[in-house]
C-alpha cells in the first residue's frame, strides 16, 4: 500500500447534527425515531429500528440495535452490559463516558464514530467496514478486529489488554496512541502506524510471522 508523507491521514469527523429540542420516546423493535430522547433501562429491543438525531442515556442490561440505522446520535454516560449493533448502519455516532460490557459492531457499516472516555470490556469489529473513527481516553479490555476493513482510525490515550487483528485490512490506522499488551497477528498490521517502541515490543511476533527463528 502506497504511503504519503501525510500518512496516517486523520479521521474525517463532524459532530452529530442534533436539534435544540428532543421529544421523549419509547423504544420498540423497528421503530422510526427522529429527534427523540431515549432513557433506557432493562432489556431493550430496538433491532432494525431507525434512530435519527437522537440522544440516548441508559442504565440497561441489553440494548439490541441489530440491523438498525443510526444517524446523528449521541450516547452519553451509558451503562450497559451488552450493546448489540451487529450488521447496523452507523453515521455520526458519538459515545461519551460510561461503561459497556460488550459492544458488538460485527458486520456493521460505520462512518464517523467517536468513542471518548468509555470503558469497554469487549469491542467486536469482526467483519465490519469502518471509516473515520476517533477513540480517545478509552480502556478496552479485548479489541477484536478480524476480517475488518478499517480506514482512517485513530487511537489517543487509550489502552487494551489484547488486540486481535487477524485478517484485518487497514489504511491510515494510527495505533500510536493505543497501549496494547499484546497483538495476536503482526502480519495483519500492514497499513497501520506504530511507534518505534511498539515495533520493538512486536519484534518477536513479527519475526515469527516471517519464519525467523530467534536464538541467543
Amino acid at each position: 500500500m502506497a504511503r504519503t508523507p501525510e500518512s496516517p491521514v486523520a479521521p474525517r469527523l463532524s459532530p452529530p447534527d442534533l436539534p435544540d429540542d428532543f421529544a421523549p420516546a419509547q423504544p420498540r423493535r423497528s421503530a422510526d425515531l427522529i429527534a427523540a430522547a431515549l432513557d433506557l433501562t432493562g432489556d431493550i429491543d430496538l433491532a432494525y429500528a431507525s434512530l435519527e438525531q437522537c440522544r440516548v442515556t441508559a442504565d440497561a442490561d441489553t440494548i439490541d440495535l441489530t440491523g438498525a440505522t443510526i444517524l446523528d446520535v449521541e450516547m452519553s454516560n451509558i451503562r450497559v452490559a451488552s450493546l448489540r449493533m451487529r450488521n447496523s448502519g452507523i453515521r455520526r455516532l458519538r459515545v461519551t463516558g460510561g461503561r459497556i460490557g460488550t459492544l458488538d459492531l460485527s458486520g456493521a457499516r460505520v462512518a464517523e464514530l467517536e468513542l471518548r472516555d468509555v470503558r469497554i470490556d469487549y469491542l467486536n469489529l469482526g467483519g465490519s467496514r469502518v471509516e473515520d473513527v476517533d477513540v480517545t481516553g478509552c480502556r478496552i479490555r479485548a479489541l477484536d478486529m478480524p476480517q475488518a476493513e478499517l480506514t482512517r482510525i485513530r487511537f489517543t490515550d487509550s489502552a487494551s489488554d489484547e488486540v486481535d487483528t487477524r485478517g484485518m485490512r487497514a489504511s491510515d490506522v494510527d495505533l500510536r496512541g493505543l497501549d496494547a499488551l499484546s497483538f495476536l497477528d503482526a502480519n495483519s498490521l500492514r497499513g497501520t502506524t506504530l511507534t518505534s517502541f511498539q515495533v520493538q515490543q512486536l519484534a518477536a511476533l513479527i519475526a515469527e510471522g516471517l519464519g525467523i527463528q530467534i536464538k541467543d
